[in-house]
């Protein structure tokens, strides 16, 4: 049994998280974190990390990235693996959350699904396979019309992913519309779609000669990134010091 201190609990992730977690009996809540304690749960919440004692084998943090130097310190300081999943880190917070990883296990990933780290993988096969032979690579990514940036970290990530595989020859284009010319070859296009309440589309398009191949992910429910939280929190539960993601979970 693996026992979580949830952070940012009363959230629309935290509480998701909370949900699956009732129904896995493989991980339990043992005490959540959060700034308000607005809700009814089945475990004690804390408005500061600092008061909670509970003795746990991980931590999720789901919550805002503001004051994540306490979590990560509380992580550290009680040696408590850190599954950390906030979003919009400060190139500062993340290197602050690198130096962490050299004294506890810490797991971050630019998406918490597990289909889209398979889709990592995939797409770097592909593209060893493919590129070579002149096919052109696009990405297009979907979300609601709610997302502040663009594009998605996880369209970066996965032209990140394609272009370490190809020695980072490609080229990221993000906009067209200002340059009449045709499309050089070592271009990768990433475009962004934001409307309605897409949780969350990307397309990679392997565009060759006669044929064209694409791989799709398709997000229906924020409960992927839950699902994934949890299963990540599990696979971090005993391990030593070290910067983890993802991938390694699903090897």
């Amino acid at each position: 049994m693996t026992k979580v201190i949830l952070v940012g609990c009363n959230g629309r992730m935290g509480q998701m998280i909370t949900g699956l977690a009732a129904e896995d009996e493989e991980i339990e809540i043992i005490a959540g974190v959060d700034i308000a304690d607005n809700r009814i749960n089945s475990y004690p919440v804390f408005t500061d990390i600092k008061d909670c004692e509970a003795k746990a084998d991980a931590i999720i943090d789901f919550s805002s990235s503001k004051g994540i130097e306490k979590v990560i310190d509380y992580a550290v300081d009680r040696q408590i693996p850190l599954v950390e999943c906030s979003t919009g880190l400060s190139e500062e917070q993340t290197a602050y959350l690198q130096e962490a990883g050299k004294k506890v296990a810490v797991l971050r990933s630019a998406n918490m699904s597990l289909g889209i780290n398979l889709l990592l993988k995939l797409v770097k096969e592909a593209a060893r396979k493919l590129a070579v032979e002149g096919f052109d690579i696009e990405i297009v990514e979907k979300h609601h019309n709610q997302k502040l940036d663009a594009p998605s970290g996880t369209a970066l990530a996965l032209a990140d992913s394609i272009n370490e595989e190809m020695d980072n020859q490609y080229e990221y284009v993000y906009d067209r519309s200002k340059v009449r010319q045709k499309r050089e070859k070592r271009e990768l296009g990433i475009s962004a779609v934001r409307g309605g309440t897409i949780v969350g589309e990307h397309d990679v398009i392997f565009a060759g000669s006669e044929e064209v191949i694409t791989f799709s992910h398709t997000a229906y429910s924020r409960g992927v990134f839950a699902k994934g939280s949890i299963v990540a929190a599990k696979y971090l539960t005993g391990k030593g010091a070290g910067l983890y993601d993802m991938a390694d979970v699903l090897l």
